[in-house]
């Protein structure tokens, strides 16, 4: 049985893998600008940025972002939850504290 891959298609498989091992283990950044104005009058910018690169790598170079994501981190959230109610708590008691204030004012 013959095979369904012709040395051409192998050749650019092989080549294609080899641009995207390159790529992943050195990064490729994109950057880019879009200015609208009339009459040298900026009217919007818009600034985009894209970055190709492992986790590894994207580790290496200081750009581990999901790693504090609570929406991309499971222990992010946690953490974010527990801050929460921490700072839910000290509000209930600071709310406590100036309702008796309050009721103490009243009886004078």
């Amino acid at each position: 049985m013959a095979s369904e891959h012709s040395p051409q298609t192998m050749n650019q498989s092989s080549n294609l893998v080899d641009v995207l091992e390159t790529v992943l283990d050195k990064g490729v950044v994109i950057a880019g600008d879009i200015r609208v104005g009339i009459a040298d009058v900026e009217l919007l910018s818009i600034k985009i940025r894209l970055i190709v690169a492992s986790v590894d790598k994207a580790k290496e170079i200081g750009m581990d972002w999901w790693e504090n994501d609570p929406y991309l981190n499971s222990q992010a959230a946690k953490s974010e939850q527990n801050q929460l109610k921490e700072e839910n708590e000290r509000l209930q008691q600071r709310l406590e504290k100036l309702e008796s204030k309050l009721g103490e004012g009243s009886r004078l």
